[in-house]
């Protein structure tokens, strides 16, 4: 098999964001002009698939005041990937993340479905002829 570059990963996984793989309770606020808004945890969690490493969440801050949580990923010797920080605001803090434990996906009790048509959507997209060239080159 041939291995992917990080950056066929990045293309695959960002042109598949959609509505159907943001958060569904923030589905009315997902846009074509930012992608990346609530496509964290699923996002993380495939690239967890993918590359290995740690799950990392922060809180997301406006007035010091937690409104929401934040999800990216630490591979071996610190490097942290974030594929979805720039969906925040200014107004949006983001604090220093902690590891979280990855839980089974059998004890997932929401964003599997999300998770799910993210992850098909990408794996499609990798094994393309077009994108083993890409990585080949």
């Amino acid at each position: 098999m041939t291995p992917f570059l990080l950056s066929d990963i990045d293309r695959a996984i960002r042109s598949s964001w959609s509505a159907m793989t943001c958060t569904p309770e923030y589905r009315d606020r997902w846009t074509r002009e930012n992608p990346a808004r609530d496509q964290c945890g699923v996002t993380a969690m495939l690239l967890n698939d993918l590359l290995g490493g740690e799950l990392i969440r922060g809180e997301v801050l406006v007035d010091g005041e937690r409104v929401d949580y934040h999800w990216w990923n630490r591979l071996g010797l610190g490097i942290e990937i974030d594929l979805t920080r720039e969906q925040f605001g200014p107004e949006e803090k983001i604090t220093e993340g902690i590891v979280v434990p990855r839980p089974p996906e059998s004890e997932w009790r929401r964003l599997r479905t999300e998770y799910k048509t993210l992850r098909d959507e990408v794996m499609t997209k990798l094994a393309r002829p077009e994108a083993r060239v890409a990585a080949a080159s």
